[in-house]
């Protein structure tokens, strides 16, 4: 099977700090606007539809102000993680019952749904188990952090 790092799927360019939000659905749509805005999937209705889809399916908040919302789809041109800070946090069906106020959006082609889209999960769910670096990513002032945060603190590559 062929690794796969998020090193390889996160860049400043599909980054958001600080965003006002109030809902979930709104969230989604800004991640899904820039997702489209940048390349990474060719049909914004269609990936939502994945998204929610998946939603349907069991919480995505996985516990202390995060949700890892994933879409499957063919709408995924390029397998790649928008990621989202949120000024204020919002209703989430989550593992705790608590708001969320982080967001990464999983946007997986279908072809690599089994493979590069378990082996993301793992690493981001890694990384998320750290509460240091839970903390730090909702502190961020900036995009340049929010990187350094995730790729500095993920597995990488050789």
């Amino acid at each position: 099977m062929e690794e796969i790092y998020v090193s390889e799927v996160v860049s400043k360019d599909l980054m958001l700090i600080n965003c006002d939000e109030k809902n979930k659905s709104d969230i989604l749509n800004k991640l899904a606007d820039l997702c489209l805005e940048k390349g990474v999937i060719s049909d914004k209705a269609q990936f939502l539809k994945d998204v929610y889809l998946r939603e349907e399916e069991g919480e995505t908040g996985i516990g202390q102000g995060v949700a890892i919302p994933h879409g499957k789809s063919s709408a995924v041109i390029n397998t790649r993680i928008a990621v989202a800070t949120l000024e204020n946090s919002i209703d989430w069906e989550s593992l705790d019952n608590e708001k969320v106020n982080t967001i990464f959006l999983f946007a997986v082609k279908n072809t690599e749904a089994n493979t590069k889209h378990i082996m993301l999960l793992q690493q981001i769910a890694i990384l998320l188990a750290d509460d240091e670096v839970i903390n730090s990513i909702k502190n961020v002032t900036s995009i340049d952090a929010l990187y350094d945060l995730i790729t500095n603190n993920s597995r990488k590559e050789g």
